[in-house]
């Protein structure tokens, strides 16, 4: 009996993981349809660009900027041990571009943008302002949702490339301007280095993460009511909560999926 008790258990939880995953996956593509639909939503679309986009320009300049002098620090006395620390370039450039751009980027985004979501919209549910647009027949999926996925989508690329540019500047300070590696070696092995795929390998990623990040931080937010932890404020930094950390880790564990098959 303990043991027939315990594949229950576990069959009531694999069941309800799925059950969760399928919700998320038609909330997005319900909302990224509705995207193309008229009325088009550009007013909000455009705000949203701004809210997320715009607004992190700062973080992601200076987290690049530092992620990139690290990074050629550590590189420099990684590669002085075999003699090729005129490779520094390539290694800061390539790191940058296929794994720690994409990636830093979407979890600063997290962090500034998708916790600031997912609240907003928590608030609005609770507060009943989701339900009175339901009153006013007006979707709130197309309301609400689709301009944040739609501006999320534009903005993690180009957020992505401001990080790429301002880490391998940040990887120049290090390593040519602090350490004295030659300028011309230094830029001459990205060049030798870097080909489109890598570009191109950043530039998926970050759509990925796009979709990942603003589904799971909506979609806890626009549940918060059905939370079975608690209603009201709590149920609010409950969704918050999970909305980032969720959002963090399926980051993570889709970027290693994208690199095994982008490799």
């Amino acid at each position: 009996m303990p043991l027939t008790g315990l594949f229950n258990a576990l069959g009531r939880r694999a069941l309800s993981f799925v059950g969760e995953l399928g919700a998320v996956a038609i909330f997005f593509v319900h909302g990224l349809l509705l995207i193309f639909l008229p009325p088009f939503q550009i007013r909000k679309i455009v705000q949203q660009v701004y809210f997320i986009g715009v607004k992190s320009v700062l973080i992601i300049s200076l987290i690049g900027l530092f992620t990139g002098m690290v990074l050629g620090l550590q590189g420099y006395y990684s590669l002085v041990k075999f003699g090729s620390e005129g490779l520094l370039g390539a290694a800061v450039a390539l790191s940058l571009l296929r794994e720690l751009g994409p990636v830093l980027a979407a979890l600063m985004i997290i962090g500034r943008a998708g916790s600031s979501i997912a609240a907003e919209i928590g608030i609005m549910r609770i507060s009943e302002q989701i339900d009175a647009l339901d009153t006013m027949d007006i979707n709130p999926v197309r309301f609400l949702i689709s301009p944040r996925i739609a501006a999320s989508i534009i903005v993690f690329p180009l957020l992505t490339a401001l990080f790429d540019v301002i880490g391998i500047v940040g990887g120049y300070l290090s390593g040519v301007v602090l350490l004295g590696i030659n300028s011309g070696i230094f830029m001459n092995s990205i060049y030798n280095a870097v080909v489109w795929a890598d570009v191109r390998e950043g530039f998926i990623k970050s759509l990925f993460f796009a979709a990942i990040v603003s589904t799971i931080c909506c979609y806890q937010g626009f549940f918060t009511h059905m939370r079975p932890g608690g209603f009201g404020a709590r149920g609010v930094s409950l969704a918050t909560t999970s909305a980032v950390v969720i959002s963090c880790v399926l980051v993570l564990i889709s970027d290693y999926v994208l690199t095994s098959f982008l490799m």
